[in-house]
């Protein structure tokens, strides 16, 4: 049977198996969108059984997503280098090892270590999935693939906590883990019966130094975020890692100037057609993976919900996967301005109608998450099929690991900055509650909600209800916080998207026009 691969440009008709080759790219978006957010139900569970603090919560999110967002820049080189079958499959092999490790877990570090460990697994299945996109369909059936491509993905964000409560019910909190294991096990078997191998027309180069620089840089900035709220803004460590992370930015910079084959090239960098979309999915990411993050505390923390009941009210969120279908239907007829734009305000009401809701209006905070997945889903296609349409072919795995950067980015920035607001603001309003509390006691009950309960459950009594009372109105402060700074935001998306999605960019090979000598030239139609 002959197979379309991306060795050879003159091929230019779609892939006779293309929809099947779909549906199993599909389920590897599935498996990797129910991990990003299935821990986040079994959080309260790990934190009692492995002794974790908020801090070591937040890693344990974020080593998933910031090695994801860290070594994406590589695995898009590889997976052109190496060919997109190729690196789909060795990415699930890496990331399913990684889930058994991690199921097996018994300190805080250990988990973090094989969370990070699922992430670099992760960055070759994501840029492999949307190559593959590119390689398999014409530019006339592409922009619907890529809206069915982002509303599976997006599917898995509801479903993890629900797939995480199910199982937390049943079985120990190691269970979320191994459900990868058939799941990839199927996706395994169709990648090797129908998915071409794509590779791109010259294998690039690697470029180790920009690596370890963007790598250096988000780590530190992200770790300065995390651990600001409790060691202060102005702790030397801290400002060190501020300061530092500017630096290896700057050094990244300069460093994919002077490459063969930059992780970035700097003239695809400069070009609205390409840093405009990049900078709206790192926002929408942002407000996305950080009020799941606040909010799956708030239906347990603060109304008392058990992983699958607490589950089952993320998954108003699910609205995403009727959005982002019509999000790259307006992309074709009207292009990405106005549906980003308008994605973005949506985005941003309800967030806004998340931090109105308190222990007595639980329904605001479910029916914010209906409104946040609408406006997400609106903004999710149209952003990935322009970042696609900025790179020429042969480096599909480039652009879709751009696409995929922006979007891990924006969630580990989402998750350590609302996380810190969030600690910031239940610290402001527990103190007043603690003068009384043995040392060891108070620290635990003013570093989270969750050690506030720890407490109250050896306390007992009337001062353990009073504890968890007071607890519950310093979470809801943090929470406010959290998701009011989110929505500004996203209205500050919804701005830049309507100033910097002007027209739409129709000339691909112009915008990385150093493969011919040229300067870059990118056509817009106003």
């Amino acid at each position: 049977m002959t197979q379309q691969t991306s060795d050879d440009p003159s091929v230019t008709q779609p892939h006779p198996r293309r929809w099947a080759i779909l549906a199993v790219l599909c389920l590897s978006l599935l498996v990797l969108g129910i991990d990003n957010l299935i821990v986040q139900v079994a959080l309260p569970t790990i934190q009692s059984e492995l002794g974790a603090s908020a801090t070591d919560l937040q890693w344990i999110v974020n080593a998933y997503i910031l090695t994801l967002a860290g070594l994406l820049g590589l695995s898009g080189g590889l997976v052109d280098r190496f060919g997109h079958r190729r690196a789909l499959m060795a990415g699930y092999l890496i990331f399913v090892l990684a889930s058994v490790g991690a199921s097996l877990s018994d300190s805080p570090a250990e988990l973090i270590a094989y969370r990070a460990v699922m992430g670099a697994g992760g960055t070759l299945i994501m840029p492999a999935t949307l190559a593959l996109i590119r390689d398999v369909f014409d530019e006339r059936e592409r922009p619907q693939a890529i809206g069915i491509w982002a509303a599976m993905a997006a599917l898995g964000i509801p479903l993890g906590p629900v797939v995480g409560g199910v199982l937390l019910e049943h079985y120990d909190w190691g269970s979320i883990f191994l459900v990868n294991v058939p799941i990839v096990a199927l996706a395994l078997i169709g990648c090797w019966v129908l998915v071409p191998e794509g590779r791109a027309v010259t294998a690039p180069r690697l470029d180790p130094a920009g690596l370890a620089l963007s790598v250096g840089a988000l780590v530190a900035l992200v770790w300065a975020i995390i651990e600001a709220p409790e060691r202060g803004y102005t702790d030397t460590a801290v400002v060190t890692a501020f300061v530092l992370s500017l630096v290896l930015m700057a050094a990244f910079w300069q460093a994919e100037k002077r490459a063969a084959e930059p992780l970035l090239p700097p003239d695809l960098a400069r070009t609205r057609a390409f840093s405009a979309p990049f900078i709206m999915v790192t926002i929408f990411a942002f407000g996305l993976f950080g009020a799941v993050f606040v909010l799956t505390q708030y239906f347990q923390f603060a109304m008392g919900y058990e992983p699958l009941p607490a589950g089952v009210r993320l998954l108003g969120i699910a609205t995403i996967a009727l959005s982002a279908p019509l999000g790259a239907l307006l992309d074709q007829r009207i292009g990405p301005r106005w549906p980003v734009t308008a994605g973005m305000l949506i985005v941003a009401a309800g967030l806004a109608t998340g931090a109105l809701a308190d222990t007595s209006t639980e329904a605001l905070g479910v029916f914010s998450l209906v409104i946040l997945g609408m406006g997400m889903g609106l903004i999710m296609a149209p952003c990935a099929v322009a970042i696609l349409a900025t790179v020429p072919e042969g480096k599909g795995g480039v652009g879709s690991a751009a696409a995929e950067t922006a979007l891990q980015l924006g969630g580990a920035l989402g998750v350590a900055v609302l996380g810190s607001v969030l600690s910031a603001g239940y610290g402001a309003k527990i103190d007043d509650v603690t003068g009384d509390l043995p040392a060891s006691a108070a620290a635990a009950v003013e570093d989270s909600i969750g050690g506030a309960y720890g407490v109250a459950s050896q306390l007992g009594g009337e001062q353990a209800a009073r504890l968890i009372e007071a607890a519950r109105d310093a979470f809801m402060n943090g929470h406010e916080l959290a998701l009011l700074t989110a929505a500004g935001v996203s209205l500050l998306g919804a701005l830049l998207a309507a100033w910097l999605l002007r027209g739409r960019q129709v000339a691909a090979t112009a915008v990385m026009p150093q493969q011919q000598g040229q300067q870059p030239q990118p056509t817009t139609k106003r």
